[in-house]
């Protein structure tokens, strides 16, 4: 595959990419989903690189691709959009290794980038408490949307387990509720003093009666109903009249239950379970904000830090 001198960077790119993408889906036998990620990681790859003016994939070294890994960071991308990005530049390069187009695989010594994953943003308890306190329970829909928030910050819950909790899962007189997670596996959540007052003025309340006869606790239907997108819309809206300037989701919820509780000395392997995380590294994240946070404290109040 001959790379003439005069021919535009970015095409020349593009020739090594199409051939890449190639060679990954006879030889490897990709699905048409793993090959148009590939194929759009590369694309970015090609355009940051043309943009710094690399006229040769040969002139590329390790401290390009960190800069562009640095790059996607700045943008507020994903970690695992940006560890998926070096995932296609290292097989790129190894391809390329392998063909003798380049003398040298600059990637062969790189590692995910594990540790830049974004600390989840969470509130504080006084944030948490105004957050809640917001929706007006002399309205129906306050009296919904206070038991909805509740539950969300005592239980740690996804939004998608909330919106698909059933009546006969959540149990009052035990103080608990079931609930269904990834991969259909279940847990057991307490609900504690709190959530539980919520959750049983909102069973008291018409707007529960009038949907008794659905499975659903939130018992709307898809037409009218509780979707995500409307209890992160809720969400948004509770923040901004309560004055948190943070950018709030149904997540922000659960990252703050888990800090909170391994701020107080939970064990983090009963947050894991709490959370419904099948592998503890997931939840070890939540190590680090409580550490940040020490540090924190330590750095604003030690008269020697």
């Amino acid at each position: 595959m001959a790379i003439g001198v005069k021919e535009n960077p970015r095409t020349r790119f593009e020739v090594l990419i199409r051939d890449f993408i190639t060679y990954v889906s006879v030889e490897k036998g990709l699905a048409a989903n793993s090959l148009f990620a590939y194929e759009s990681d590369l694309q970015k790859y090609a355009a940051y690189l043309t943009a710094k003016k690399i006229m040769n994939i040969a002139e590329v070294n390790r401290t390009h691709i960190t800069q562009l890994l640095f790059h996607e960071k700045n943008r507020k991308q994903a970690a695992t959009s940006i560890a998926r990005l070096l995932v296609a530049i290292k097989l790129f390069h190894r391809f390329l290794y392998a063909e003798g187009l380049i003398k040298i695989d600059v990637t062969s010594l790189m590692d995910s980038p594990k540790l830049w994953k974004n600390l989840p943003d969470f509130l504080s308890l006084q944030e948490v408490e105004k957050l809640i306190d917001v929706p007006d329970i002399r309205q129906i829909t306050g009296i919904r949307d206070r038991a909805i928030l509740e539950l969300l910050y005592a239980t740690g819950m996804r939004v998608s387990e909330l919106v698909g909790l059933k009546t006969l899962d959540v149990n009052l007189e035990a103080g608990f509720l079931k609930c269904l997670g990834k991969g259909g596996k279940e847990r057991i959540i307490p609900l504690g003093r709190k959530a539980k007052e919520a959750v049983e003025r909102y069973m008291r309340s018409d707007v529960f009666r009038r949907y008794s006869g659905e499975p659903l606790f939130f018992g709307l239907k898809r037409a009218t109903g509780l979707t995500r997108q409307a209890v992160w819309q809720m969400i948004g809206k509770y923040a901004k009249q309560a004055g948190i300037q943070k950018h709030i989701t149904p997540h922000t919820l659960r990252h703050s239950f888990a800090t909170h509780l391994l701020e107080r000395g939970a064990d983090l392997r009963i947050v894991q379970e709490l959370l419904g995380h099948a592998d503890i590294s997931t939840t070890q994240i939540y190590t680090h904000v409580t550490r940040d946070r020490l540090k924190s404290i330590h750095h604003q109040y030690h008269p020697r830090a």
